[in-house]
């Protein structure tokens, strides 16, 4: 995160670049407001948008200086209904409506379906729902080409609206050919994360895992009731997650919504990964000034669950107020933060250690920092997995990750409490003695603390070997 922030908040802010938000002057701004990662929405714009837009954001980020993440968000698999020949219909509740292969214009009593492997799945009694939930029908019959179904939900239905089937999983990978030439396309400009859409099954990330191997993070976004059935099994084998309330909110009953992102939250905390909050946050801000008193209190419920990040979609992206959209997510944020009540709920969520040398380091680290009431812990981490593990115990003090690696600094962006500085690797550190006097100069670039606090310091012997936190250290600002 850039050292001019005029708020430093633990929690940190996705902000997604589109038409409103891709001049220079607008992402050096939203960097400035609090923007510590930005999302590339692939489902939107062309290679060369997105190629125009990462070499702005790094250059805003050697003006500024740290480190920002940028997170390239594949589409997914869309399943959409055809075409109408009018343009659109109104569907009546009670009245039959057939989805069927047919590629000819639809009218009131069908249209296409171009997706066999939904016909395929669906059973009598599975409901499908189209544009974002607005209509339903019920499956009655299934034919070889097509569904025969009763309208439960009627309303107005236009050509190529998406269609949801909570009910059943969708023998589909959640990688398209499109998604797999912007995923080449992405990873060759060295982007840091990479979002996989629509996940249902742990086999839908180990087939991104292969493709990305380690040239980005991964993040999956959970957006299917069948991932939640899965959820476990595909924590363990991402980077990072996003609870992404939109399609889960169409596709699970809103009640179950809040349930459902609590136990991500919870469960990505329990592993040490981070968590990203998204959709609909401030969505009142694509085209006012300030927010709901609900979209404030809907930032500060992920803040007080305990989120790595919160994220916006539409109001950076395209909203007529992006700046103003990051400015108060930043503010709302920093209240929370600095109130007894928030700091007294990340002490009570905080987990037991687990049984190896590198967790019960991150742990104590915590706890020393909070008993002395340390200016800062340093974390010197090869590829970010030693300051990963101390944002999750939740340390009152900021938490300094020390890397060899930019690519390292800018995957620290997306996680809790942390801000990255790049060691450079023509002043190594060879000896304890080095790395508390490099520690004091991270702090001093940090700006936090003052002349005589204390700080506390995790890194490994032997120096520079990925995986060997082992040493914890105390030490004075001189």
């Amino acid at each position: 995160m850039p050292a001019q922030h005029a708020l430093q908040c633990r929690t940190k802010i996705v902000a997604t670049l589109g038409p409103a938000s891709s001049d220079y002057e607008t992402i050096r701004d939203l960097a400035l407001a609090g923007a510590d990662v930005f999302r590339f929405n692939f489902s939107h714009g062309t290679h060369q948008d997105h190629a125009a837009r990462h070499a702005v954001v790094r250059r805003v980020e050697a003006e500024l200086g740290g480190a920002i993440g940028i997170l390239a968000d594949m589409q997914g698999p869309k399943l959409r209904v055809g075409k109408f020949a009018q343009g659109r219909v109104t569907l009546v509740a009670g009245a039959l409506f057939s989805l069927d292969l047919s590629d000819q214009l639809g009218d009131e009593t069908r249209v296409q379906l171009p997706h066999p492997e939904i016909i395929a799945v669906a059973k009598p009694g599975s409901r499908l729902l189209m544009d974002d939930g607005k209509l339903a029908v019920v499956v009655e019959k299934v034919f070889p080409d097509r569904l025969e179904t009763r309208v439960e939900i009627g309303g107005v239905l236009s050509n190529n609206k998406g269609v949801n089937v909570p009910d059943v999983t969708l023998p589909i990978p959640a990688l398209t050919e499109k998604d797999r030439k912007d995923l080449e396309f992405a990873l060759g400009l060295g982007v840091d994360y990479v979002a996989l859409s629509f996940v249902q099954r742990p086999e839908d990330v180990s087939e991104a895992r292969t493709l990305i191997g380690e040239r980005a993070n991964l993040l999956v976004k959970l957006e299917k009731p069948q991932a939640m059935e899965n959820l476990e099994a595909i924590l363990a084998l991402t980077d990072a997650v996003m609870v992404a309330r939109g399609d889960l909110g169409v596709e699970l009953p809103p009640e179950n919504v809040p349930l459902a992102q609590k136990r991500i939250i919870r469960l990505a905390r329990k592993l040490g990964k981070p968590v990203v909050v998204a959709t609909q946050m401030l969505e009142s801000m694509i085209s006012s000034p300030t927010p709901t008193r609900a979209e404030a209190s809907d930032v500060a419920t992920a803040v007080f669950d305990g989120a790595d990040a919160v994220m916006l979609s539409a109001e950076s992206a395209a909203g007529q107020y992006p700046r103003e959209a990051v400015q108060i997510m930043n503010r709302i944020i920093w209240r929370i933060e600095q109130d007894p009540e928030w700091q007294s709920s990340m002490a009570v969520a905080r987990l037991a250690p687990e049984d190896y040398v590198a967790d019960a380091i991150a742990s104590a680290a915590q706890q020393v920092a909070d008993t002395l009431k340390a200016a800062a812990i340093v974390a010197y981490t090869h590829r970010g997995a030693t300051a990963f593990r101390i944002a999750r115990e939740r340390p009152l003090c900021p938490v300094l990750g020390v890397t060899p690696t930019q690519q390292a600094a800018r995957r620290m962006a997306l996680v809790w409490g942390v801000q990255a500085f790049v060691q450079e690797s023509s002043n190594p550190v060879t000896s304890v003695e080095a790395m508390v006097e490099t520690a004091q100069a991270v702090v001093a670039r940090a700006r936090v603390g003052s002349t005589g606090n204390t700080i506390v310091i995790a890194a490994g012997l032997p120096f520079g070997v990925a995986g060997s936190t082992n040493l914890l250290r105390v030490a004075k600002i001189p």
